[in-house]
């Protein structure tokens, strides 16, 4: 290939991004480090790229398990490579979406190898269980099962839970405002199913007796102050035992739930990160831990291969 071939390859791939980054900036609403984040992530592929003679357009899937080789022999760590390709996968879909490319060469790719120490999830049918074995029958009943929803359905820490203030709740618009770590807030979108347990519990919260003070928070116990976080990690083992769930469970399990089923998904890295309010995305990482374990125990259980297997050495 001509180096002036090879040159306007190059040009057509670093606008490619470009727009990709404006997407994320205008379309997506991304922080401004987080699109600064994700170009530096990319910035690695485009590198490969100009080396290789390639754009966009013409990588395969042989290509980006070549790349993530190379950042190996970089000395790029496993976890800050699965950033970095979960980052690609993120931009090849949007070139599917809008049609630069046919065909995703990150669908299968290869992520590295990862460690073991993972956090407990739960799946959604385990969340299902939980509300489940809430009775509903008693004063509290409604507001647990508003808890647990809206802790798996925003990924909140339960400090962000127990200072959601009604002013915070833009439930028509579908989300909600965060005030985090370091009084920092966030935007988080709040799922149709949470929306609906949140307007079932009001009808319960707006016949009580509130303390002068707590009006606008959002969950209150009997005495009409806001609950605490010993109460609610409480009422979340409660839940767990009785629903038979025999894994290590409290409010944060719900968080890791969600990020994990976020990137179950499809949703890449940074997105996790903006929703979680994590202020680096080594904190993030984890979540490609706990997803590729997740994957390899689905295979094995699944796979008709597997299951043959199984069943023959029975």
């Amino acid at each position: 290939m001509k180096n002036d071939d090879r040159q306007q390859k190059n040009t057509a791939g670093s606008t490619t991004t470009k727009k990709y980054l404006r997407y994320l900036k205008l379309e997506r609403n991304y922080s401004a480090n987080t699109v600064e984040a994700y170009r530096n992530d990319l910035g690695h592929l485009e590198r490969y790229m100009k080396q290789e003679g390639l754009t966009p357009e013409t990588v395969r899937r042989e290509h980006l398990n070549h790349f993530a080789a190379t950042l190996h022999e970089h000395g790029i760590g496993p976890t800050s490579q699965a950033r970095i390709l979960s980052g690609v996968r993120s931009f090849f879909r949007y070139l599917l979406l809008e049609g630069y490319v046919s065909d995703d060469p990150s669908e299968l790719l290869e992520w590295p190898r990862l460690g073991e120490h993972l956090p407990e999830v739960l799946s959604t049918e385990e969340i299902d269980r939980m509300e489940a074995s809430i009775d509903l029958s008693k004063w509290e009943g409604q507001r647990n099962k508003a808890i647990i929803e809206t802790l798996f359905s925003c990924g909140l820490r339960v400090s962000e839970l127990t200072t959601l203030r009604l002013s915070d709740l833009f439930l028509d618009d579908n989300f909600i405002r965060i005030k985090g770590k370091g009084r920092k807030e966030r935007l988080v979108p709040i799922s149709a199913k949470a929306v609906k347990e949140l307007h079932l519990w009001f009808v319960d919260r707006n016949l009580m007796k509130i303390k002068p003070g707590e009006e606008d928070f959002v969950f209150l116990n009997r005495r009409g102050a806001h609950l605490t976080r010993t109460m609610i990690l409480i009422m979340i083992k409660r839940c767990a035992a009785a629903a038979g769930i025999e894994k290590t469970v409290s409010p944060h399990t719900l968080r890791h739930s969600f990020a994990t089923a976020l990137l179950k998904g499809g949703a890449d890295l940074r997105a996790i990160q903006e929703m979680l309010g994590h202020e680096s995305i080594a904190t993030t990482e984890i979540y490609t831990h706990v997803d590729m374990t997740t994957l390899r125990q689905e295979i094995l259980e699944h796979h008709p291969r597997n299951i043959r297997y199984a069943e023959g050495i029975k």
